[in-house]
């Protein structure tokens, strides 16, 4: 009889072949790997538990067939052990080769033509008035194929255009042709030449190079700026790195759309006679409720962030007039929508002696001027092209729709709260069924006469309706609200009263007060939120793409 050292057994139900070791206690899992230690021993037995009658004695059929398997599997082990060693030879081959060119690359070195007449330094955006001259362009490897060994295209960036520049022959032998990676800073020298028919790139021509070197060299591997953006990555893996994902085409595209916007607004507002002011962003006072605002010790003194401007813009309007103004404002909501940022740019304009019709009248002249400006600017029509395929001008007039038809409009189509009861009058309409009015109107919407328990202190009353309030949110589809306005209360009791309604002490706003004590009048203003209006126009999924570094909730960097 056999010792228990000269079997070896297999346990097909629960033994394994990873962490077993042929014991009764640690059987294998498979006959294959009995068979493998037994190195050929035949002394030594294979018993095999296939269910509860326990181990028997393997079969010499099934003996025969893990013999076989096992010279199968090691036959496979040793073919796949010679391609490794191959691959591994080919690879260290590869790489001496690959050493031997770069070192060789080292010996190669580029001059100047100094028979060539002298580069003129240019940006990007002036390449097709430089046609045919030779220039000096520097920027950013934006992409980079190599062609052969004696061609390379390079897209140049330089933050005023995009340039294709041609090497050629000796130009990609150099070590750093050879190791130029993307986002490296290089300058280049040659002559801008248009493209023949059927050929494409930036701006329909190309800078066939004399002369380059590198300026910066960005890294390559595993830190490669390819491998830092990709476009599948987490949100907030690419908010970690606004930085890096700037230099991309479309958040680039964005800044450059919401410059030229930043600028006809201006333009607008100069062109119908309005007066630019900067407000201070460090006040004692609040507009839009204490819950939002942000607060900081001032040399002792409690103090808070602006949510608005409003109300130093209506100071303005004794001795400037009509005054608007593009500054920061912020709202410590703990909002995590799509359209709610902690700091954005917020629009404001105030205006003297209008009465609430006019107040909506400059509101969509504001709108549709400014974009008609755009699109006129051919280049940000081109970025709004690219953007938002297909975007189509807001039609005038735009629809005017009082809350108390809204609340109607969402129980006739059927949008209810999430509870499953529908909105009645004087309940605040939140994001998501604004959203899907707008949406299913799909064409903007001058919303108005909010009631007054659910708007701001400041806010004038109708003089049919103390109930509701001279008020207005713009709605576009897409985006919702982007614009909030009203005419403002000019009767210096009433606003008192306000005060005391609100619970707010009227004394550290004597300066607001004062403005009905000193020669009052009908005046009103709105806030656009530029972020909102950028979303809308540049059919932007969130608000935070259209800001330069977004801040929310849980965000402050980079």
């Amino acid at each position: 009889m056999s010792s228990p050292a000269d079997i070896i057994y297999v346990d097909e139900l629960v033994g394994s072949d990873e962490t077993g070791n042929g014991t009764q206690t640690a059987p294998f899992k498979t006959a294959i790997k009995a068979v493998e230690k037994s190195d050929g021993d035949n002394n030594v037995k294979i018993q095999v538990k296939k269910d509860e009658e326990g181990f028997k004695d393997i079969s010499g059929a099934a003996l025969k067939k893990a013999k076989k398997s096992l010279v199968e599997q090691q036959r496979k082990a040793k073919k796949q052990e010679e391609q490794k060693k191959k691959q591994e030879d080919e690879q260290a081959k590869k790489a001496e080769e690959e050493a031997k060119a770069l070192e060789h690359a080292k010996s190669i070195v580029l001059t100047e033509d100094e028979t060539l007449p002298k580069a003129e330094k240019i940006k990007i955006r002036q390449g097709v008035e430089s046609r045919g001259k030779r220039v000096k362009v520097s920027g950013w490897v934006h992409r980079l194929r190599v062609q052969g060994k004696d061609m390379m295209f390079v897209i140049l960036r330089d933050g005023s255009g995009y340039l294709q520049c041609v090497l050629t022959g000796k130009q990609c032998h150099t070590y750093d042709a050879i190791t130029l990676s993307v986002e490296s800073t290089i300058t280049v020298h040659g002559v801008i030449n248009a493209l023949p028919e059927g050929k494409t790139a930036p701006d329909n021509h190309e800078l066939v190079v004399d002369y380059w070197y590198v300026v910066g060299k960005a890294p390559g591997g595993d830190d490669a700026f390819n491998n830092k953006v990709t476009t599948d990555a987490d949100p907030s893996y690419m908010l970690d790195n606004r930085h890096l994902v700037l230099r991309g085409e479309t958040a680039s595209a964005v800044l450059k759309a919401r410059a030229e916007v930043i600028k006809a607004f201006r333009a607008h507002y100069e062109s119908r006679g309005y007066t630019e002011v900067t407000p201070p962003c460090m006040v004692q006072t609040q507009v839009e409720g204490g819950a939002t605002l942000f607060e900081f010790n001032y040399y002792g003194e409690k103090a808070y962030l602006t949510q608005s401007s409003q109300l130093y813009l209506e100071t303005c309007l004794p001795s400037l007039g009509d005054v608007f103004c593009l500054a920061e404002s912020y709202r410590a909501e703990k909002s995590h929508t799509r359209r709610h940022l902690s700091e954005y740019s917020h629009l404001e304009a105030e205006m003297a002696f209008i009465s609430f019709d006019e107040m909506l009248d400059a509101l969509e002249d504001l709108i549709c001027d400014v974009i008609d400006r755009i699109m006129a600017h051919e280049p940000t029509r081109k970025l709004i092209e690219q953007l938002n395929p297909g975007f189509q001008p807001p039609a005038r007039p735009f629809l005017r729709m009082k809350y108390a038809d809204a609340i109607k409009y969402l129980k006739d189509n059927d949008i209810k709260k999430e509870d499953g009861s529908f909105y009645e009058f004087g309940e605040d309409i939140p994001e998501a069924p604004e959203r899907a009015m707008t949406d299913k109107i799909n064409r903007p919407i001058l919303l108005t006469h909010f009631p007054a328990d659910i708007k701001a202190f400041y806010m004038q009353k109708c003089d049919d309706d103390r109930t509701v309030t001279e008020s207005v949110d713009v709605l576009m589809p897409n985006v919702g609200e982007i614009v909030g306005g009203s005419m403002r209360m000019n009767d210096r009791e009433e606003l008192l009263e306000a005060y005391k309604k609100e619970g707010i002490d009227p004394a550290p706003y004597y300066w607001y007060t004062d403005q009905r004590k000193y020669g009052t009048t009908p005046h009103g203003g709105y806030g656009l939120g530029v972020e909102r209006f950028l979303a809308w126009l540049l059919n932007r999924y969130t608000v935070r793409e259209c800001s330069l570094y977004p801040r929310f909730t849980g965000r402050c960097t980079p």
